[in-house]
């Protein structure tokens, strides 16, 4: 495992206090991905938050969020946070990254995902950015809307600037294989590039009759997909949703879905307080995304040395993202450091 720095020794783990004035470490971008903790911005497609989508991509942060409804309806999908039916949402119907800052807004996904499109073509440097699906109420295979469609989706409007599950697995049998192996590319050959991730939703979750949920739904996918010889459709990572230790892939039943997840997403304050060894995400080279980053005692406001602090702590923590509410601290979102 790797040393940690200087630098990431300024703060400790849980209860710590942030060190004010500290500066932040910087990564070659030759550094993997996995060996670098980036930063994450919560629910990027409120247009209370940003007023276009390209405006919060303008901070480069590491991961953008959006929330998406499968409509069962009309067939489409919906970008929101709370209407199953409609849009309410930062991203517009632009053709050139000239029109990224105007337009009508309250767009479908399919409009969103050609913004960061457009905007990665005008900024071939940034990224890789991840970017993180809830689907709220789960896929609905029913109306069309399942893995294959979602896949289809990704793949008609960003084309080659998904990286896939394909091209992490290269030779190795499995995800978890290729990962253990770093088979991550370094951030500069993935500049201008989009890591798809998938969590379950908050609504999918708290439904009492919904007995399949996206990881699972998404990683027996991508089973069949590789089984099939056809795992280059895939264009996403489902992601282990939620805080717990040890290795939380033991929660799935069906043993041969666990090697398909690579990438975990939960609750900062869970992840560093709650007692979990997060040095084994590190040291197999899983991606780890740490939410509510700003909420970690003692919780983070808008002062800028004390979000750099709470960065430099999650790092240390062996986070891959640190996903917070920092839209007011553009400086701090675009920072990048030593993982670990």
């Amino acid at each position: 495992m790797r040393r940690l720095p200087a630098l990431l020794a300024l703060a400790t783990l849980a209860g710590s206090q942030l060190v004010p004035g500290t500066a932040a470490a910087t990564v070659p971008t030759d550094t993997r991905v996995s060996a670098a903790t980036a930063v994450g911005t919560h629910n990027t497609y409120e247009r209370g938050t940003y007023t276009y989508l390209a405006q919060a991509l303008d901070a480069r942060p590491g991961l953008i969020e959006l929330d998406v409804w499968p409509d069962v309806l009309t067939r489409q999908w919906r970008v929101s946070h709370s209407n199953p039916l409609g849009n309410d949402n930062n991203c517009v119907a632009a053709t050139s990254a000239a029109q990224l800052y105007t337009g009508t807004r309250n767009k479908n996904l399919e409009h969103c995902l050609d913004d960061l499109r457009l905007w990665l073509g005008a900024h071939p440097d940034a990224g890789p950015v991840i970017l993180k699906l809830e689907l709220k109420t789960g896929f609905s295979s029913r109306t069309g809307q399942g893995p294959a469609q979602l896949d289809a989706l990704l793949a008609a409007r960003l084309g080659d600037r998904v990286f896939r599950p394909a091209d992490l697995l290269g030779g190795h049998p499995d995800l978890d294989a290729a990962a253990r192996a770093d088979a991550w590319p370094t951030r500069a050959q993935l500049a201008g590039r989009v890591i798809v991730e998938l969590i379950p939703g908050t609504v999918e979750e708290g439904n009492p009759t919904d007995t399949l949920w996206t990881d699972v739904e998404y990683a027996r996918h991508l089973a069949g997909l590789a089984a099939a010889g056809t795992l280059s459709r895939a264009q996403a990572f489902p992601a282990v949703h939620r805080a717990q230790a040890g290795d939380p892939r033991t929660r799935y039943a069906d043993p041969a879905l666990r090697p398909w997840f690579v990438l975990f997403d939960g609750d900062a304050t869970a992840y560093v307080t709650g007692g979990i060894d997060t040095s084994w995400y590190d040291i197999h080279h899983y991606l780890l995304v740490m939410t509510d980053a700003q909420n970690v005692p003692p919780a983070v406001g808008t002062d800028a040395d004390a979000a750099r602090a709470r960065l430099t702590q999650l790092a240390a923590a062996h986070a891959s993202v640190a996903s917070a509410d920092w839209a007011a601290l553009p400086a701090v979102v675009g920072e990048v450091v030593p993982r670990g």
